[in-house]
């Protein structure tokens, strides 16, 4: 039964009806549920918009958004902020469509027209962008190896000593590179945590994680205000003022395109509202008062979700923006080359002593490791939908839930294959932010179609959200046509 309601889809020749991505076979309950009724009982009820912030605050955040502190110092203190909180207008917007729908992002990419080639052209730029951002979840797997063989030396000296037990190539690697044990350790815990992983199981292990790297990383911002590397008032203030320095135009757009909700977290956003259950509570679109207030009532807690979690991933960006500008940067330090991770691990050194090197370093690891898990999750769902959608035919449950563990299995492996083979962190993540970028705009348009063009009406935003939708989507593609060239000649010098 096709929830989309402009109909063009459904009533074209080419194009098979869509079904719920969230019952597929037709068959299951559709769990009809009434939205809370008060603030207490919305807050139970968030859990996708916590999983995103686990992805956002990753190696953008982590080498990025440090090192513009770094260079930088607070300058661009009004742009972290004005990056992490424009873009949720685009992400709420997304999940506003996905609840009243039941179509995910690709589902609802594929049904954009009734023209099939537009739908089909969409989705392979989406698989571009999913190609490249492999790179990027093998720079996090190299980056999670690096810090953890920094953090415990005698374990990788343990590796070398092992390495006759392997085949040639795994112990030539292993010999001369003891960071490959870890990289291998941290592929098969990707693989343990996510494979069969149900939703619950991700978005419970995830809280965990989010809330427990927000905590560390606020608490030692904090506790530089008892240190010698102590922020300045005046600089602070100044920094929320906008400017732009001449030699900081490039770090600007390169910035506002990672921090804050990326490409591919706006076309993760809508899987986990449904996986969550919000567009199965309010039911197939019957055209009935109790429709329309049911969709009201979960859009308000998805809207609850988007921004509590904005608030989480932006403090934790600030925090790293705040280390590096008042850290790194009065020691005219940069976290790049093959001494990035050593130069981030100053940023705590410095102000706490030596000691904190080794929990730097695990955090680093951890920080990415989310990332890593949450990203191939997230993928191996949306390859899954993508080859149902070429087939023109949904997958049942029961085949979804084999094929999604199969990928499950598929992205760390060949994240781990890019990593052994390019052992470039920097470069594999420059690889898949600089293909997030160029799919932002289009993301963003998309997105504005569906709001003008296949939303009820009923469900449309007040005139504010509207106004802010655009500002994100102007701003958004102005960063891609200047920094995508730019990112793109980085990446091949």
């Amino acid at each position: 039964m096709s929830l989309n309601d402009s109909k063009p889809l459904s009533e074209s020749k080419d194009l098979p009806t869509p079904t719920r991505y969230d019952d597929p076979d037709g068959k299951l309950s559709l769990g009809i549920k009434e939205p809370p009724k008060t603030l207490w009982e919305a807050f139970q009820q968030i859990g996708p918009g916590i999983i995103l912030a686990g992805t956002i605050v990753g190696s953008g955040e982590l080498i990025l958004t440090t090192g513009m502190g770094a260079r930088h110092g607070f300058v661009f203190l009004w742009l972290v902020l004005f990056s992490c909180v424009i873009k949720v207008f685009i992400q709420v917007e997304l999940g506003r469509f996905a609840i009243s729908s039941a179509q995910p992002t690709l589902e609802a990419i594929h049904n954009i027209s009734r023209y099939r080639w537009i739908g089909l052209t969409l989705m392979f730029w989406w698989l571009f962008m999913t190609f490249c951002t492999v790179f990027q979840l093998g720079g996090m797997t190299g980056g999670v190896a690096q810090s953890l063989d920094m953090a415990f030396p005698s374990v990788g000296r343990w590796f070398q000593t092992t390495a006759e037990w392997f085949p040639t190539s795994v112990s030539a690697h292993l010999s001369q590179h003891p960071e490959t044990g870890w990289a291998l350790l941290t592929c098969l815990a990707t693989i343990v945590l996510i494979f069969r992983g149900s939703y619950r199981r991700i978005e419970g292990f995830t809280t965990v994680m989010v809330i427990g790297v927000t905590i560390i990383t606020i608490l030692c911002t904090a506790a530089l205000w008892w240190t010698a590397y102590a922020p300045s008032t005046t600089a602070i203030l100044d920094g929320l003022v906008f400017h732009i320095p001449p030699n900081g135009v490039a770090d600007a757009f390169a910035v506002f395109g990672i921090t804050g909700v990326g490409a591919t977290e706006l076309f993760y956003y809508p899987y986990w509202c449904i996986e969550k259950g919000y567009a199965k509570y309010v039911g197939p679109k019957d055209g009935s008062i109790e429709w329309e207030q049911r969709a009201r009532g979960w859009i308000r807690v998805m809207n609850l979700d988007a921004w509590t979690s904005m608030i989480v991933f932006t403090l934790s960006t600030l925090a790293f923006y705040f280390m590096g500008a008042a850290v790194l940067h009065p020691q005219g330090l940069d976290p790049k080359g093959k001494e990035m991770i050593a130069t981030l691990s100053e940023m705590y050194m410095g102000p706490f002593g030596s000691w904190t090197q080794v929990l730097f370093l695990i955090g680093a690891g951890a920080v990415l490791f989310k990332t890593l898990y949450l990203a191939c999750a997230a993928n191996s769902r949306m390859l899954v939908d993508f080859i149902g959608l070429l087939r023109s035919k949904k997958y049942e449950d029961r085949q979804r839930i084999q094929w999604t563990n199969f990928f499950c299995f598929v992205f760390p492996v060949v994240a781990l294959g890019l990593y052994l083979f390019a052992r470039d962190p920097q470069l594999m993540v420059r690889i898949g932010g600089s293909a997030q970028a160029a799919t932002l705009p289009m993301m963003a348009f998309a997105t504005l179609y569906f709001r003008y063009f296949q939303l009820d009406p009923r469900l449309k935003p007040k005139l504010a959200t509207d106004i802010m939708m655009w500002i994100a989507a102007i701003s958004i593609s102005i960063v891609a046509i200047y920094s995508v060239p730019d990112a793109i000649a980085k990446i091949f010098r």
